[in-house]
């Protein structure tokens, strides 16, 4: 349940960016009066979930194959997490610095290249980047393709009733919430990542079962915070990345991350309300 309610947040959360940079598209033509471009929007839209498509099913018959391999399982989650990580962490500075102005954004794009295959690259690079999103996240939190599909249905729909004015939220709201948590599963990953390769060293014999690198920093298993069956800690499991027996390296690697991200995340958005 906790990893179905994961990927259809992430889903949902890139699907919406996607989604909303086509119609962001769409109304600018219409208002520019260019509408005989909007066939090379729908194509380039097309084109960059197409991509997205062909890398998500490389990156999990990969995943697939080597996570079969019983000696080198945990090695592998350990490190595809960390490299994952590395493309995750730029896609949330990106957001950070961009996100709070995602209109004016794709606009200045689409005034930039007001031309048939300008549009459609255009459009192809944006929702490529979201579909790049997906594929990577998904990749390396191996979360249930269905979720996935579930959280960007989901968001098409809300897309469209946008669309066609039958509903009005407010999206800076939505989007402030799905950062934050993307931070959060981004802070578990790495977490998660330093954990199987600390797992995979002890099994190997390269780290000694007495070694400090897996000393604990707690151990709560069992009690109503273990993060696999605990009342609490289930639902703090799926919510924060919660986990109740860490190492103390994995422990303190999460929170300092997530920690950093979060104060980065303030700085940049004390900067852009001065600057206004």
């Amino acid at each position: 349940m906790g990893n179905f309610l994961t990927g259809a947040i992430l889903g949902f959360r890139e699907g919406l960016e996607a989604f909303l940079i086509v119609v962001i598209l769409l109304r600018f033509l219409r208002r520019t009066g260019r509408t005989a471009l909007t066939k090379s929007v729908w194509g380039g839209a097309a084109l960059g979930a197409a991509a997205s498509l062909v890398l998500g099913g490389a990156l999990y018959a990969l995943s697939r194959a080597l996570g079969q391999m019983e000696q080198t399982a945990k090695l592998w989650e350990s490190g595809s997490s960390l490299a994952a990580l590395v493309f995750i962490t730029t896609f949330i500075v990106w957001m950070i610095r961009h996100g709070s102005d995602m209109v004016g954004s794709v606009e200045r794009g689409a005034a930039e290249n007001l031309s048939g295959r300008g549009i459609l690259l255009l459009s192809a690079l944006m929702v490529a980047r979201e579909g790049v999103e997906i594929a990577i996240f998904s990749f390396a939190g191996e979360y249930d393709l269905v979720s996935i599909f579930a959280g960007a249905a989901a968001a098409l729909l809300l897309t469209a009733l946008i669309y066609f004015s039958l509903v009005r939220v407010n999206l800076k709201t939505i989007f402030t919430l799905t950062l934050f948590y993307l931070i959060l599963q981004a802070g578990f990953l790495l977490g998660y990542g330093l954990h199987e390769g600390l797992s995979a060293l002890r099994e190997t014999g390269v780290l000694a079962a007495g070694s400090p690198l897996l000393v604990k920093a707690f151990d709560l298993s069992g009690t109503l915070l273990d993060h696999k069956t605990g009342v609490l800690g289930l639902p703090l499991y799926v919510l924060l990345g919660w986990y109740s027996k860490p190492e103390i390296l994995q422990f303190s690697a999460q929170y300092l991350y997530t920690g950093l991200m979060l104060w980065y995340w303030r700085r940049v958005a004390g900067k852009n309300g001065a600057a206004r």
